[in-house]
């Protein structure tokens, strides 16, 4: 049996029919095709499929989508509409922020939410906000160092 819910997905207003065990990320990929956020390990560990629900940074592979009733969701995708890319995507793009890309839709997503919060974090609590976001690729310098330009430049 299908179950009706009604969300914001990247300022859209959504009505969606959903099974029950179906989770966010995989509504969000198969059902509307947005593929930024990726499933990494399915188990909430590596941050991979990070979206923001109602401003708040989650893995979107432990939230059912059932749960999303009545709240805003945003992807990566939301980030930028049209061609015109977010403050914080052109830093990771200038500061080499990415290499494999797997995790960086995570990665921003999460960063996103931590400027919203706090506009002006340290470099630790800038740490702190990534730590559940895992990259095995680029040793975190340049990811940390994009948020933090993002931060010295006061574009957010």
């Amino acid at each position: 049996m299908k179950y009706k819910i009604n969300f914001n997905l990247n300022n859209e207003e959504i009505e969606h029919y959903i099974d029950p065990n179906r989770t966010l990320l995989n509504m969000i990929r198969e059902d509307f095709d947005l593929t930024g956020a990726k499933e990494g390990c399915g188990a909430g560990e590596c941050g991979a499929c990070t979206v923001l629900l109602d401003g708040k940074p989650v893995n979107a592979c432990l939230v059912l989508a059932i749960e999303v009733e009545g709240k805003d969701i945003l992807t990566v995708e939301g980030l930028s509409p049209g061609n015109k890319l977010d403050e914080l995507q052109i830093s990771f793009i200038e500061n080499a922020a990415l290499q494999c890309g797997y995790c960086t839709p995570g990665m921003v997503m999460t960063a996103k939410a931590l400027l919203k919060e706090n506009n002006n974090p340290t470099e630790e609590e800038v740490k702190e906000a990534l730590s559940g976001n895992l990259c095995r690729c680029t040793g975190y310098k340049k990811i940390i160092k994009a948020v933090m330009d993002i931060v010295e430049k006061g574009k957010h």
